[in-house]
């Protein structure tokens, strides 16, 4: 997924999909980050890596939104 939105070139349905996959997971940690369960430190760090991961991934996918509305010229398409 990673590899399909830096480059770009994923069709709209798919980044619809990457879409819907962040927001679901995101969420889902956000849950388990919050819940107030005990959770030891390697637990913790892999939460908030994964959410780092989501993040970029999001970011990624905003960057190649941004470069496909603007042409050349710098208007929006």
């Amino acid at each position: 997924m990673r590899r399909e939105t830096a480059l770009g070139n994923a069709p709209q349905e798919r980044q619809r999909e990457i879409m819907k996959f962040i927001t679901e997971n995101g969420e889902c940690l956000a849950r388990v980050a919050t819940s107030g369960l005990h959770l030891t430190d390697d637990l913790k760090a892999r939460i908030l890596s994964t959410f780092l991961t989501l993040m970029n991934l999001r970011e990624n996918l905003d960057r190649s939104n941004m470069r496909s509305s603007f042409g050349r010229s710098g208007q929006i398409r």
